[in-house]
């Protein structure tokens, strides 16, 4: 069952002397239960779409349903059954952790009671409990985000929007946040995720679209979309320069095409589907013939090699935040 349809999204931010064309015609789909990645460069329209399908922003043209509900005729019925972490905390820094939440419940309507006893165990679950009583002023980032994150599923919503949830966290922070995400699918939600980290989509999502200049350009399991760019291929760095056109000769036998040569790194490049096996039969016939390497290993396609193989530019390139990025996702919350 799909519980995200979007078809034809166009949006243009227009200024007085220029145009920009955020979405362009961008179609999708997201199953219910399932953790899609939408995957782009700043300034791609990932954030675009995730405002229009959480209700924040109008399509010029085009239609999406969330939840079975139009993103546009039926705004306020949907906004009672998703949540939404935006790229900047949307929390008070001057109230408490605990004060945070119980705010966000109230304004799900629920009675005070329940809303400090939701407030508790989200504490519980994101372990922000020893740092509950304390103003939000005095969290880490990654306290802010896990707060954010847990204030975004105070109604345990059905559908969850998360737009680049770990921007500005360092690797440890970024970690804890991948295992709390991991939670909430275990946990039964559906998630619509958007990062400019490959390594983040590779970790959690089922199927990734790429989106580049407001279009989809690829989508797939990540899986698939390495396939795209080539199979395995064995890289071996020797050790001496003038060793390159012997080790070709030698290791020719064990690759599916033509060997690609760095002369500067020294590094030979041969494409193959041997796995370990054709490894192992690489070293052997490189020592039989006594040329040195200083490292060998098999390479497998990453969402790297995807990414700069669609667009011509690596996932960090891009044009900037979209139009009103910052402002609209710091005080939106789908309430």
């Amino acid at each position: 069952m799909s519980v995200i349809e979007a078809e034809g999204l166009v949006k243009v931010y227009k200024s007085r002397k220029s145009e920009v064309r955020a979405l362009d015609g961008l179609s999708l789909r997201v199953e219910e239960g399932q953790v899609l990645g939408l995957l782009g460069p700043n300034g791609a329209g990932k954030t675009t779409t995730v405002r229009i399908l959480a209700t924040l922003l109008r399509p010029d043209a085009g239609r999406a349903t969330v939840a079975g509900y139009d993103v546009v005729r039926q705004a306020q019925q949907l906004r009672s059954v998703i949540g939404l972490s935006g790229q900047y905390a949307a929390v008070d820094e001057n109230l408490t952790g605990r004060e945070n939440l119980w705010m966000f419940a109230r304004l799900y309507q629920m009675p005070s009671p329940e809303a400090a006893r939701r407030a508790g165990e989200l504490l519980e679950q994101f372990d922000l409990v020893d740092a509950g009583d304390r103003v939000v002023k005095t969290y880490s980032g990654g306290m802010r985000r896990r707060l954010d994150l847990a204030s975004a599923i105070i109604a345990r919503p059905r559908l969850l929007f998360l737009d680049e949830p770990t921007t500005g966290l360092d690797p440890r922070g970024r970690l804890g946040m991948w295992e709390v995400i991991r939670q909430l699918v275990r946990d039964g939600a559906t998630l619509l995720l958007t990062t400019q980290y490959l390594e983040e989509a590779d970790e959690l999502a089922d199927g990734i679209v790429v989106i580049d200049h407001g279009r989809i350009i690829a989508q797939g399991t990540a899986d698939e979309l390495k396939t795209q760019v080539g199979g395995e291929r064995i890289e071996v760095v020797l050790h001496a320069r003038a060793d390159i056109p012997a080790a070709i000769e030698r290791i020719r036998p064990y690759g599916d095409g033509d060997a690609i040569v760095d002369e500067h790194t020294k590094r030979v490049t041969l494409p193959s589907t041997g796995g370990a096996q054709a490894l192992v039969q690489v070293v052997g016939a490189l020592n039989e013939a006594s040329i040195a390497i200083d490292d060998i290993g098999v390479r497998r396609p990453t969402l790297d090699d995807v990414f700069l193989s669609l667009t011509g530019h690596a996932a960090a390139d891009g044009q900037g935040p979209e139009p009103d990025d910052e402002p609209a996702m710091a005080t939106g919350r789908a309430a």
